[in-house]
């Protein structure tokens, strides 16, 4: 069995046991058995629970979508760019629903170290967007604020929004509801609530 095709399972049983039982829950032994591996074979691979946890989440999470879109961000008008994130990322959330759900629920029970690989991902999907603001601001596209506090309002209402009619409401959200939402989501994001006439 080829090295990466382990990997791919261990992955993919990483994420079916997160996803069922949270980060917490799901062990290595079960991680190991869903792969149809030993739990050796995991801990040769990744070294710890925690690195395994690590590489899960850099496959799993809007961080790689989210730089493979920048450089088609660049070509696209700012709302076009805005909708376009908003959209791949509810798309990425509902995908990694139960997932998200589990570890938004545990998240406060993480040990320390946990929290710290979780935040940094967190983190790093936030400054990624920033970049892409800030090279609005350069553009003169985007007014002079701070790129990494308006990616996380932007991140934050979009969250928001997805807890509030995914998880909250349980339903799902249906896809013309969500791309109508996204263009009021964006249209206010861009230009607020204030009437311009006022």
């Amino acid at each position: 069995m080829k090295k990466a095709d382990t990997k791919e399972r261990l992955f993919d049983a990483s994420l079916k046991l997160i996803s069922e039982k949270g980060y917490l829950g799901a062990t290595t032994r079960e991680i190991a058995q869903e792969a149809d591996v030993t739990e050796l074979t995991l801990f040769r691979h990744f070294g710890s629970k925690e690195r395994l946890f690590m590489e899960v989440l850099s496959k799993y999470t809007f961080l790689p979508k989210l730089k493979e879109l920048l450089p088609e961000l660049e070509r696209l008008s700012y709302d076009d760019a805005l909708r376009l994130v908003a959209n791949k990322f509810l798309l990425t959330l509902k995908q990694r629903k139960p997932m998200i759900k589990i570890m938004y629920s545990e998240v406060n029970l993480y040990p320390e170290k946990i929290r710290q690989i979780y935040n940094k991902f967190i983190t790093e999907i936030r400054m990624t967007l920033a970049s892409y603001f800030a090279s609005q601001q350069k553009k003169g596209v985007l007014r002079k604020v701070s790129p990494e506090v308006a990616a996380r309002m932007f991140l934050g209402m979009l969250f928001s929004y997805f807890r509030t009619e995914e998880i909250m409401k349980g339903a799902g959200i249906p896809r013309q509801k969500m791309e109508k939402d996204i263009r009021e989501l964006v249209d206010i994001f861009i230009h607020g609530t204030a009437n311009p006439e006022q």
